[in-house]
């Protein structure tokens, strides 16, 4: 079974806690999207509530995926660029897949709607990510296209004593 991609859904209250839920089981789970597990859904309700801003605002635009029973399954932000000498590439942030969906090769199919939504936006040739060092994660962006064009060492504090790097991405769509 595969994942349904809606891009720029309406918000509804289903989708704003589908989300919401997926991105705290992520996060409890381990995954590198803002928190350090033990995290609470009204911790994560406030980053939530910015994207969606930045939605209102035309600044971001989110992508979904479903499951087969309707569940949100993975969710990733497009965040455009502002300043007019990089406007011709967006960011990708906040990359999820639910934890009972991991090993499914939905990430790979998050990150190939993706793409293929920057590519239907006028002017987008690349996308930028950063991951968080130290969990394998720029092995798994790199297996699927991105170029790991930078790295800011021990940027990245998860807690006292235990600083990440903080790795760029890049996946030229050309």
């Amino acid at each position: 079974m595969s994942l349904t991609f809606t891009l720029d859904p309406p918000v509804t209250p289903a989708l704003r806690d589908g989300i919401l839920d997926l991105w705290t089981d992520v996060s409890n789970a381990g995954g590198a999207v803002g928190f350090v597990a033990p995290v609470e859904r009204e911790t994560v309700r406030p980053e939530l509530v910015r994207h969606f801003v930045a939605m209102a605002e035309g600044r971001t635009r989110l992508l979904v995926g479903h499951d087969g029973e309707g569940r949100v399954a993975a969710a990733v932000f497009l965040a455009l660029n502002s300043h007019r000498l990089m406007t011709h590439w967006l960011w990708l942030y906040t990359v999820m897949v639910h934890p009972r969906h991991q090993g499914k090769g939905y990430g790979r199919d998050l990150l190939g709607a993706a793409a293929d939504a920057a590519r239907g936006i006028d002017g987008i040739e690349a996308i930028r990510l950063t991951c968080r060092g130290g969990l394998g994660l720029e092995r798994f962006y790199g297996s699927c296209g991105y170029k790991e064009v930078g790295r800011v060492p021990g940027a990245i504090r998860v807690a006292p004593g235990d600083d990440r790097d903080d790795v760029i991405m890049l996946l030229p769509l050309g």
